[in-house]
């Protein structure tokens, strides 16, 4: 883990104040800046210093302090901060791609992550390869001479797959690609992309970040070189900055990020174990847990596997419908890392719009739940699980 991953960090990194010197951070809603001249208007637009700003699409002090912050928390030099964790995701790879590059991406992906490869970055050129995230020696097959990029989910949503991310970028490294990594599972908390040396990482904000179910949110971090070159050109052109007051509620949340993450965490851990063997349940998934195929693997890289799981009710859609309406302190939601549990059925829903064999080849039966673990207390969390498989 990076020296920078401490609560501390959260609190005061990238504090900006003005003349008042307040407490809580300011928030500065403001469309455009005024210039002393027009020289000194002039000498901006040549160059912007970092605490000098131009328009609010191109970034304001309440967005400098959020990806300050969190940039640092993760160990990245620096960070920007878009409206949504798709808005980083599809940013950061339009903004490092073009026509008649490769990429190499792990097949198991969020279903809008699999969109914006195959059907935006395919549609303008990209010549897109898809391998099993899990195969270290499919990474070294497609890892060729002249490859662009890599991406992937360093912990696959939803059904929880580990790659060995030291070994892809090692091999990616060699043949001059960039590493991409969709952190939303990992959590920040416990990424492992730096230690990793993944070129960018890019953040779902919505989920650990503000984890209140409040505000949208993502964060591309990397080198100063990547993220204040083509990152900010594309995202200040193409209008995905995140707006003031998000950048605020965002920058409080990290307060508390260590706090909510390291407790829902621990209750993944307590659920998987409740869930592990129950006559109704197939398999649960949870990346450290000794059922997990990967533990050893998931172990070496980060001390958690974060706050959701996978599990599947056996029976099927009928039957796993059964126990989702069961339910009374778990709510049905398409979101995860939220401060309540949630439930979500993957095959009729995130991933609903892949063909039946993807799902297949991706593990996505209609049996399958991912379990996002909230800030309830363990326990609670657990007897409504039992209630809910019994009632069913």
């Amino acid at each position: 883990m990076s020296d920078s991953k401490t609560r501390t960090a959260l609190v005061h990194g990238g504090t900006k104040r003005s003349q008042w010197n307040e407490v809580s951070e300011a928030i500065f809603l403001t469309q455009g800046f005024v210039y002393d001249s027009a020289e000194a208007a002039e000498q901006r637009f040549l160059k912007a210093g970092d605490d000098e700003f131009i328009y609010a699409r191109y970034g304001n002090p309440t967005m400098r302090m959020f990806e300050d912050r969190l940039a640092g928390y993760l160990g990245y030099e620096d960070g920007f901060a878009c409206t949504s964790g798709m808005a980083a995701v599809s940013g950061a790879l339009m903004a490092l791609c073009k026509a008649g590059d490769r990429v190499v991406a792990s097949r198991a992906l969020f279903g809008s992550c699999l969109y914006v490869l195959e059907e935006v970055l395919g549609r303008y050129g990209v010549d897109i390869v898809l391998v099993d995230g899990r195969d270290t020696a499919a990474w070294d097959a497609a890892l060729t001479p002249g490859t662009r990029a890599v991406f992937l989910e360093s912990i696959s949503n939803p059904t929880l797959e580990v790659i060995d991310l030291g070994h892809v970028c090692r091999v990616a490294h060699r043949v001059g690609a960039l590493v991409i990594v969709d952190d939303a599972m990992a959590t920040p908390v416990f990424s492992y992309a730096r230690d990793c040396d993944a070129d960018l990482v890019v953040i779902s904000t919505t989920k650990h970040v503000d984890g209140q179910g409040r505000m949208l949110g993502g964060m591309i971090c990397g080198s100063k070189e990547l993220i204040r070159g083509p990152i900010e050109a594309y995202m200040k052109h193409t209008g995905g900055a995140m707006n003031p007051f998000a950048a605020w509620s965002h920058l409080k949340a990290l307060e508390t990020l260590e706090l909510r993450v390291r407790a829902q965490a621990a209750g993944a851990v307590q659920v998987a174990d409740a869930l592990s063997g129950h006559d109704k349940v197939s398999f649960v998934h949870y990346p450290t847990h000794r059922d997990h195929p990967q533990q050893e693997l998931a172990l070496r890289q980060a001390p958690s596997g974060g706050t959701v799981l996978a599990f599947e009710i056996k029976g099927g859609k009928a039957a796993c419908f059964r126990v989702l309406n069961a339910l009374n302190t778990i709510l049905i939601s398409n979101n995860f890392a939220d401060a309540k549990s949630i439930v979500t059925h993957p095959a009729t829903t995130t991933h609903q719009r892949l063909p039946q064999e993807q799902k297949d080849t991706l593990g996505i039966t209609p049996g399958l739940v991912r379990l996002s673990i909230g800030l309830e207390d363990p326990a609670d969390i657990i007897a409504d699980l039992m209630q809910a498989l019994e009632a069913a």
